[in-house]
């Protein structure tokens, strides 16, 4: 039971050193779209660049998202690209995974591009009111 509160403290620490949330939803938007695709890779390398970028685009996304997850120093050039690649896909890939695709990569890319790592916590309104009245 320890050794279970002690590594969700860690992955808890973890998750609060980069912009989770957006990472996750980038990469999952990028396999949403991977699996709505209903052409074969056959068919696809057939067709020529127009059906391989239908693959890639969403490919891409996912490795943003994942790359945002373990390096989120270039967390901005993540979240420029992965916008232009959310919003490529509405053309290459199925209208964007039928919108969800695309509304998660560009979701996610905007709260990565808003994440601040040194920022503190937010306090609550009742936090601010008590140590409002303490300090009087």
């Amino acid at each position: 039971m320890d050794g279970r509160a002690g590594g969700r403290a860690a992955f808890r620490r973890w998750r609060y050193g980069r912009p989770f949330w957006g990472g996750l939803l980038l990469a999952l938007g990028g396999a949403w779209i991977l699996l709505t695709m209903k052409a074969s890779l056959k068919v696809v390398l057939h067709i020529g660049m127009q059906g391989l970028a239908g693959y890639l685009l969403p490919g891409l996304m996912v490795l943003l998202g994942l790359l945002t997850l373990f390096n989120p120093t270039q967390r901005l050039f993540y979240s420029i690209t992965g916008v232009l690649v959310s919003l490529g896909t509405w053309l290459t890939s199925n209208l964007g995974g039928f919108l969800v695709g695309l509304l998660l990569g560009v979701v996610g890319s905007c709260l990565v591009f808003g994440w601040l790592p040194d920022q503190e916590p937010r306090r609550s309104r009742r936090e601010r009111r008590r140590t409002a009245v303490q300090a009087r």
